[in-house]
């Protein structure tokens, strides 16, 4: 059964510039997505898929392939991972090698762990998933959620005002790390999450979207407190 890491790092990032290179405590911060996909020993390919000759650069120092570099059309704002992962496995096609197992690991996802990524895989193939991804809980009961409509806050779910936040049930969000696939299955969906879908909990503290400078900051922070 052969497997691919597919990391996707544009380089046109507007919020953070130059975001999938940008330095996080000592190193860019795409080489800890490669690290991890390399020290898990399950890919038999790593690969960045990238327009952008810098980070090409930088992914191959770190020990991805970057055989070929993205097309314009799947480098701008609105290509979706699911483009891009098409993209790199017709294109592998063509160079004659196929795969079973994907897993897409997003670059600037520094919390990602070894043994999640090993986990996944394990789900994957023996409980016969489709897809595997990371999801972590809501840190306040979302039932109970406020929305501010002509200068006036409300309940979204009036019904849940009296509630006890133990008594709602709880809700998850994707975690933005990885996700682990039947090639065949996305494909023939065409989108990575199915009807047969697994969702993998994992702590809060493993997770931080970094979507702006502050967030960045705190990500840096967390990652000390995580792994240091």
């Amino acid at each position: 059964m052969k497997c691919i890491a597919i990391i996707p790092a544009r380089g046109g990032s507007k919020r953070i510039p130059r975001k999938n290179i940008k330095d996080f405590l000592g190193k860019p911060i795409i080489a800890y997505s490669i690290q991890v996909a390399l020290e898990s020993k399950i890919f038999d390919e790593v690969m960045v898929s990238t327009d952008d000759v810098e980070i090409a650069g930088i992914a191959k120092q770190f020990g991805a392939a970057v055989p070929f570099l993205r097309t314009n059309k799947n480098a701008d704002d609105f290509a979706s991972t699911i483009d891009v992962v098409a993209e790199v496995i017709d294109n592998y096609e063509r160079l004659g090698k196929k795969f079973e197992f994907g897993c897409c690991i997003y670059p600037t996802a520094p919390f990602v762990m070894v043994e999640r990524i090993q986990k996944g895989y394990e789900l994957l193939v023996n409980k016969k998933y489709d897809t595997v991804f990371p999801i972590t809980r809501f840190s306040y009961p979302i039932w109970r959620a406020l929305q501010v409509v002509d200068n006036k806050t409300n309940m979204i779910w009036p019904e849940n005002m009296t509630k006890r936040s133990q008594d709602l049930p709880p809700a998850f969000h994707d975690a933005g790390q990885w996700y682990w696939f039947k090639i065949s299955k996305i494909f023939s969906n065409k989108k990575l999450w199915t009807e047969n879908t697994f969702g993998l909990e994992i702590s809060e503290t493993e997770v931080q979207d970094i979507d702006n400078d502050s967030d960045w900051q705190i990500a840096e922070m967390k990652f000390k407190l995580l792994f240091k």
